[in-house]
C-alpha cells in the first residue's frame, strides 16, 4: 500500500518514520532498533533524518504525532533560540564595545595621571575651547530711534571692576531694549584716574563689533536731549539684581523718562542668567573690549621682551600694595610701623569692622607675601632660571619686600624695567598701567594672582575661554599652615605637601563647574568641549589639529571665535566672593 510518514519523538531526537503497512517479525524490529542506537551513539547533536523502517509500539500501537504539532513545535524552538541568541549577542556586543572603550580610556588617561604634572600647559587644555556664538533664535537688535531710551552708565572702581560693570551694561541694556552710551569712567575712585572710555579702550571697534547686539552711541543726541521735559533720572539698583527686576522695576523709568542714568554700576547684574546673555557677556569681554593702539602696542612690546629672553615666562600679579593689606586687616610682621601706617589708610573706610589678623590669615583671606609666591612656585617645580614677569604697583616695602623673591628667581622683571621710556606718558594713569599688565599676563605662559581680586578674576577667566592657558590661583587656606612651619620640616616634604595643596588650583579645566564662582572668573556657558577622539589623548597629538566644521571650529577666522586683534594679542590655538562687604562696604580691588 502507500507509504505513510510522520515525525515522532524517539529518545530525544526527532526522527521521520515510515510506515509500510506491512509486517516485520520480531527480529528484524530488534536489528533495526540497535542499528538506530548506533546510529544515535556516532552523533552527539539533535539529527532530522529518515531512519529505518521501525515500529514504536505503545500498546501494541504506533504512536503517530501531527504535522501541525511537529511544525508548531519547530517555530516554537527555533524563535526561541534565534530570540535568546540574537539578544544575548547584542548585549554582548554592547557590553564588549563599553568594556573596550572604558579600557582604553583608562588606560590612556592614567598614563598621564601617575607623572608628575605640566606645570607650563594642561594636557588636557586641547579638548576645550571658547565659544560665544549667537543662536539662530537670537533676534536683532532695536534700531536707536526704535529702542526703549538711552541707557546711561557710570562705572565704578578701578580698570577691572569697571571692565565687569560695562560688560553687564551692555547685557541690561539689551534686557531693556535700549540705546547704551559710552559708559562714563570713575574718576573719584581711589586710584584718582582721569581717564575716559576713549583713554583706554577703542570706541569705533566696542561700537561695531557690538551692532548685532545692541546699539551704542557715544553721546545721546543734543536735539534729543533739548526736546525732554526732565533731566535724565538717575538711580541705583541693587547688586547682583535678576532681569526680572530690571524689567519690573528699571523699563517703567526708561519708558516713562527715555534717558535713564545708573549710578555706580558694579556688579549690578546677577552672574547667573540664561545661555544667550552669559555669551553675549562674554562676546562683550572678550572680544568687544579691545584696549587702544598705543596700550597695545606697548603691551605687546613688552611681550616681546620677555620672548627675546625666555621662549615662556611666568607673569604674576602680586598685589600687596598699601591699599590692598590695609583693607584686607592682615598683618606681616612690619611692627607697630606696619600697624599704624595701614591703620591709617583702613580709616578710609570708616564702616569696616575690626577684624583678627591671625583669623584672617588662618581663613586664607590674606594675600601670599612675595616671599610665599616665590617658595610656592619653585616647591611646584619651577626651577631657578624660570623668567618672571610682575605685574603690581608700588609694593608695600619696597625692594626689601621684592628682595626674597628676587633671589628664588633672579630673571625678574617689571613694565618699568622693560619699557622706561616708552611707559612716561602712561605714569599718571594708574587704568593704562593696570591695561599694560593685563596685556602681558594674558600672553603668558603661567598667570599667578595673589589675591581674588578683580584683575585675577577677569584674567582667569579670559584665559580659561582662550584655550585654558594655565592660571595658578594659590590655595591661600592650606598654604599659610605649611608656611608657618616651613622651617620645621624638609623641603621635599614641603614641596610634596605644596603640591598636593595646589590640586584643584592650577586651572586645569576640570576645575570649570556650571555654577561654580562668579561668572567672570568661570565662563562655563562660553566653553565648549571638542568632539573625543582616542587619538587625542597620545602625547604625540598635534594640539593645534583643526576641528571640522561641524565641531565650531576654534580656530576659524570668525567673529566668535579667537579674534587675532584683540587686546593686541596674536594667539595660535592651542563664590560669589567678587566684592568683599564688610561692614556695608564694597571694595573691589584691582
Amino acid at each position: 500500500m502507500g507509504v505513510a510518514k510522520a515525525w515522532r519523538y524517539t529518545g530525544g531526537v526527532l526522527v521521520l518514520a515510515k510506515n509500510h503497512h506491512h509486517h516485520h517479525n520480531h527480529k528484524s524490529n530488534n536489528l533495526k532498533q540497535k542499528n538506530q542506537q548506533h546510529l544515535l551513539s556516532r552523533h552527539h547533536h539533535c539529527l532530522l533524518w529518515q531512519p529505518l523502517d521501525t515500529e514504536a509500539a505503545v500498546g501494541g500501537q504506533r504512536r503517530r504525532i501531527s504535522w501541525t504539532v511537529v511544525c508548531g513545535v519547530l517555530l516554537f524552538v527555533l524563535g526561541l533560540i534565534s530570540f535568546f541568541t540574537g539578544h544575548v549577542a547584542s548585549d554582548l556586543e554592547w557590553y564588549s564595545h563599553r568594556l573596550v572603550k572604558r579600557r582604553l580610556w583608562t588606560h590612556k588617561v592614567v598614563r598621564f595621571s601617575p607623572g608628575p604634572v605640566d606645570i607650563w600647559k594642561s594636557k588636557f587644555s586641547k579638548f576645550y575651547y571658547g565659544c560665544s556664538e549667537r543662536s539662530p533664535y537670537y533676534a536683532p537688535p532695536a534700531r536707536q530711534m526704535l529702542s526703549n531710551g538711552y541707557l546711561l552708565i557710570a562705572a565704578s572702581g578701578g580698570l577691572n571692576q569697571q571692565r565687569t560693570g560695562i560688560t553687564d551694561a551692555v547685557v541690561v541694556a539689551r534686557i531693556l531694549n535700549a540705546t547704551l552710551v559710552i559708559p562714563e569712567l570713575d574718576h573719584h575712585s581711589y586710584w584718582k584716574d582721569d581717564s575716559d572710555f576713549a583713554n583706554i579702550f577703542d570706541v569705533d571697534w566696542f561700537i561695531s563689533f557690538l551692532a548685532n547686539d545692541v546699539p551704542v552711541v557715544t553721546r545721546v543726541p543734543d536735539k534729543y536731549m533739548r526736546s525732554l521735559e526732565k533731566p535724565p533720572y538717575t538711580m541705583r539698583v541693587p547688586r547682583k539684581s535678576e532681569p526680572r527686576f530690571y524689567l519690573d522695576e528699571v523699563l517703567p523709568i526708561l519708558l516713562r523718562r527715555r534717558v535713564l542714568q545708573l549710578t555706580k554700576f558694579d556688579y549690578r547684574l546677577s552672574s547667573d542668567l540664561d545661555e544667550e546673555l552669559q555669551r553675549l557677556r562674554c562676546r562683550v569681554n572678550y572680544h568687544a573690549l579691545r584696549f587702544t593702539k598705543p596700550i597695545q602696542n606697548l603691551g605687546q612690546k613688552i611681550v616681546m621682551e620677555m620672548r627675546k629672553m625666555a621662549t615662556r615666562f611666568i607673569a604674576i600679579h602680586l598685589r600687596f600694595e598699601p591699599d590692598m593689606l590695609a583693607f584686607s586687616g592682615c598683618y606681616y610682621g612690619g611692627g607697630d610701623k606696619e600697624r599704624f601706617e595701614l591703620g591709617e589708610i583702613r580709616k578710609r573706610w570708616v564702616t569696616l569692622p575690626e577684624t583678627s589678623p591671625d583669623g584672617e590669615r588662618k581663613r586664607g583671606k590674606c594675600p601670599l607675601t612675595p616671599h610665599e609666591v616665590g617658595l610656592m612656585l619653585r616647591a611646584l617645580g619651577f626651577e631657578n632660571n624660570t623668567y618672571l614677569y610682575v605685574a603690581s604697583g608700588e609694593i608695600y616695602g619696597g625692594d626689601e619686600t621684592l628682595k626674597p623673591l628676587r633671589e628664588l628667581f633672579p630673571n625678574f622683571y617689571t613694565k618699568e624695567m622693560l619699557a622706561s621710556e616708552e611707559l612716561q606718558p602712561f605714569l599718571p594713569y594708574s587704568s593704562q598701567l593696570a591695561a599694560i599688565d593685563y596685556i602681558v599676563c594674558d600672553e603668558s605662559d603661567v598667570f599667578v594672582t595673589n589675591n581674588n581680586g578683580n584683575m585675577a578674576k577677569i584674567l582667569a577667566g579670559r584665559r580659561r575661554y582662550m584655550g585654558h592657558k594655565r592660571t595658578i590661583r594659590p590655595n591661600a587656606k592650606k598654604l599659610n599652615a605649611l608656611f608657618f612651619k616651613r622651617e620645621k620640616i624638609p623641603w621635599e616634604t614641603f614641596a610634596k605637601k605644596v603640591k598636593a595643596a595646589q590640586q584643584g588650583f592650577l586651572g586645569e579645566p576640570d576645575e570649570m563647574k556650571t555654577g561654580r564662582g562668579e561668572f567672570h572668573e568661570y565662563p562655563s556657558t562660553c566653553i565648549c568641549k571638542k568632539p573625543f577622539k582616542f587619538s587625542d589623548l597620545d602625547s604625540n597629538y598635534n594640539a593645534n589639529q583643526t576641528l571640522t566644521k561641524s565641531s565650531f571650529n576654534p580656530e576659524a577666522e570668525t567673529e566668535y571665535g579667537r579674534n587675532e586683534e584683540d587686546q593686541g594679542v596674536q594667539i595660535i590655538v592651542d563664590g560669589g566672593g567678587v566684592v568683599e562687604e564688610k561692614g556695608g562696604v564694597n571694595f573691589l580691588s584691582d
